[in-house]
């Protein structure tokens, strides 16, 4: 029984398609409290020129744009891209047909980037900061490429995200110590890492929580890469999850603690 780690070979695994992080983001939608979404949430905070240049690193299969088509200006001009080509097909498959976007297959943690020096209004890194070894590397090069008058707006958790997931996976095992890989950039010690690089830092924290009713959803969130376990650990973790849910009246209570720094 294992815990996930933030080295590059277990990445390379967790987001080699959009299985794992459909299973998480499923949680999320069927279970959040505030029923704006976080996509449409970051969308808001964009204050940017016509004719904006953006890019995404890390973009996933592309949510953030497929939620926000509707208000997208059309002349943005957006690049998104992501370490993994799964997700980049993914993210390509499911925007193509909607409006121009460019593509790009980039590891933002072995800079530098494939980017001109100050061609960048905007640069977007949605919950993905965490995962890098190199920060400083790929903050230089974000101030790097992006304009003198740019913003970086970097999203991430806080501490206390998901504290309750950690601690039923404690009692499911109190030998289970769950790496808290996010620990390496929240919402606690962001500002102070990207003020090195930025004269100007704000945070913007989304409120929100999850009331869990579906075990079967809980359990598939966890066993999407929080914990690695062996089939006959995954059904007692599903029996244990059942448990927790009959005393707490059906619904399990977990805390989100997200937001977004925006730094020029």
């Amino acid at each position: 029984m294992s815990t996930r780690k933030n080295d590059p070979e277990n990445l390379e695994k967790q987001y080699q398609d959009v299985g794992n992080l459909n299973a998480r983001i499923l949680l999320h939608q069927r279970s959040s409290a505030n029923p704006y979404g976080w996509q449409r949430w970051v969308f808001d905070h964009f204050q940017l020129p016509d004719g904006a240049h953006v890019l995404e690193v890390g973009c996933g299969p592309g949510n953030l744009w497929l939620e926000n088509l509707d208000r997208l200006p059309p002349s943005w001009q957006i690049t998104l891209v992501d370490f993994s080509p799964g997700m980049l097909a993914q993210a390509q498959a499911n925007l193509s047909d909607l409006r121009a976007f460019d593509y790009q297959v980039v590891n933002a943690n072995n800079p530098p980037v494939p980017f001109e020096t100050c061609s960048f209004d905007a640069v977007i890194a949605n919950h993905m900061i965490y995962h890098l070894s190199n920060k400083e590397g790929f903050f230089s090069e974000i101030r790097r490429i992006i304009k003198s008058a740019g913003v970086f707006y970097a999203s991430t958790n806080g501490f206390n995200h998901l504290l309750e997931i950690t601690d039923l996976l404690q009692r499911f095992n109190p030998n289970l110590n769950r790496e808290r890989y996010i620990d390496s950039f929240t919402l606690e010690n962001g500002q102070e890492q990207l003020a090195g690089w930025f004269n100007e830092v704000t945070l913007e924290r989304y409120e929100d929580e999850l009331n869990v009713t579906d075990a079967g959803l809980l359990a598939d969130y966890i066993l999407s890469g929080l914990v690695d376990l062996d089939e006959e650990d995954q059904d007692a973790l599903r029996n244990f999850i059942l448990g927790a849910l009959r005393p707490a009246g059906g619904s399990f209570h977990i805390t989100k603690d997200g937001g977004m720094f925006m730094a020029k």
